[in-house]
C-alpha cells in the first residue's frame, strides 16, 4: 500500500517500530562482513604505519653512523681532538721539570744542612757520631763505653745523676772527662763537683 495512503498511525508505527526492526536485523545480518571490512583497512592502516617507523628508524642509525665516522676520520686527520693534547703536554713538562728541580735541591739539602759541623754550629753543641764515639771533632775525651754507667749516650741528665752517687772517685773524674768533651750537661757536671768536694 502507497505511503499517501497510510494512515498516521501506520506512518508512525514504521518510522518507531518496524524501521529500527528492520535496521537490527540488517546490522545483524550484515556484522561480520562490517567488521572484516573494519578489521582489513585499520589492519592496512597500522602495517603501513609500522613500515614507515621501521624504515625512519633505519635511516636514522645509517645517518648516525656516518656523522660519527666523519668525526672519527677529522679527528684521526688532526691526530686527536683539537686542544686536548697539547695542554695536557704543556702541563706535564714543566712539572716534571719542577719535580726534577726539587728533587736535585731535596737530595742536596741534607748533605748541606746536616753534617755534624752544620749542627754542632746550628745548636752550640758537639756532633756525635759512631767514628768518634760521641765527641767533639777535634776535641779528645774518654769513651762512653769505658763509663762506670752502662748506656751513657741513651741517659738523660737527670738519669745520669742519679747514678753518680755510687761511683768512685776515679770513675766521677772519667765522668766528668767524657761530658765536658761531649755534651757539657751542666746538671751532670755541677753534680759530679758536688759529689768530689764532698769526698775530700
Amino acid at each position: 500500500m502507497p505511503d499517501a495512503d497510510k494512515s498516521p498511525l501506520d506512518q508512525a508505527l514504521d518510522l518507531l517500530v518496524f524501521a529500527p526492526m528492520g535496521l537490527a536485523f540488517t546490522v545483524k545480518d550484515e556484522l561480520p562482513q562490517l567488521v572484516d571490512k573494519g578489521r582489513q583497512r585499520v589492519g592496512n592502516q597500522l602495517m603501513l604505519a609500522k613500515m614507515i617507523g621501521q624504515f625512519a628508524v633505519a635511516q636514522g642509525q645509517k645517518e648516525a653512523g656516518k656523522l660519527v665516522e666523519q668525526a672519527g676520520s677529522v679527528a684521526s686527520r688532526l691526530g686527536g681532538f683539537p686542544g686536548v693534547p697539547g695542554p695536557v703536554t704543556a702541563a706535564a713538562t714543566p712539572t716534571s721539570g719542577a719535580t726534577g728541580a726539587t728533587a736535585s735541591a731535596a737530595a742536596a739539602t741534607p748533605s748541606a744542612t746536616h753534617t755534624p759541623a752544620s749542627r754542632a754550629a746550628a745548636n752550640g753543641t758537639a756532633a756525635r757520631g759512631p767514628a768518634t764515639n760521641g765527641a767533639h771533632p777535634g776535641r779528645t775525651g774518654a769513651s762512653a763505653e769505658g763509663l762506670a754507667i752502662p748506656g751513657y749516650d741513651s741517659l738523660s741528665a737527670s738519669q745520669v745523676v742519679q747514678r753518680l752517687g755510687g761511683l768512685s772517685p776515679a770513675e766521677l773524674e772519667a765522668v766528668r772527662a767524657y761530658e765536658q768533651a761531649n755534651r757539657s750537661r751542666r746538671t751532670i757536671l755541677s753534680k759530679v763537683s758536688q759529689l768530689e768536694a764532698e769526698r775530700r
